[in-house]
Formats: C-alpha cells, structure tokens, sequence
C-alpha cells in the first residue's frame, strides 16, 4: 500500500479550502480501499511535511475526520482509519426514515426516487 503522502494532493490555488481537500481525499482513500479500517495514519507534522502543508491545516482536517466518526486516535498511538464508515449507518438509517415516510404517504419507489433525484439537482 502507498503512503498517504504519496497520492494525496492539493491545490493551493483551488477554491476549496486546503483542508477540505485534504480531508475529501481521505475519504475517498478509505472508500476506495487506499485506506482500509484499522490503518494507521502518519503524525499531523509528518502529513504536513510529506505533502508541503502548514501543521495547523493537517490537523483540521484529521480533527474534523474524528468528528465524523471516520477517523480514531487512540492516544500516543496514533491516528487511525475507524473500524466502521459512520456514513453507512448514517445513511441506512435516513434511508430507512424516507422510505417508510414515502410509504406512509402513499408515495411509490418510483416517485420517491425522483424526489432524491430532485434534490441531487
């Protein structure tokens, strides 16, 4: 497996601020398998080191991943990959609540789906 600091990148002339950047290709890396429950992640100054950003943004980003239940640290040990994406029972659970609202409704699959569509754009 690679290093995180050898495929994450930023731009530093993106929109997006720096940490968010940071903080999405993370989580793509955990989805797409890069990052697979239980690993460990390099130090906040290793990470800003290896990809040339400022100490304080890493850790926004690491920060706001534990928030999210995505990332653990577990002290002097490290930071780590959760065992468990939160989005999967975030989003099993909303989807749970919108179909038996679409069902109390009389609304049919075909119909509630449109409504996600919509609201996708």
């Amino acid at each position: 497996m690679a290093e995180l600091g050898d495929w994450v990148r930023v731009d530093p002339h993106a929109a997006r601020p720096l940490f968010d950047q940071l903080r999405t290709q993370i989580i793509d890396g955990i989805r797409d398998g890069q990052l697979p429950p239980g690993t460990r992640l390099p130090t906040v100054r290793e990470l800003a080191s290896q990809i040339n950003l400022a100490v304080n943004t890493v850790a926004r980003a690491y920060r706001e991943l534990e928030a999210a239940g995505i990332l653990e640290t577990r002290g002097r040990f490290g930071t780590f990959v959760a065992r468990s994406d939160p989005a999967d029972v975030a989003m099993a659970t909303a989807a749970s609540t919108f179909v038996s609202t679409a069902l109390a409704l009389g609304v049919g699959k075909g119909e509630a789906l449109r409504y996600v569509e919509n609201a996708f754009g």
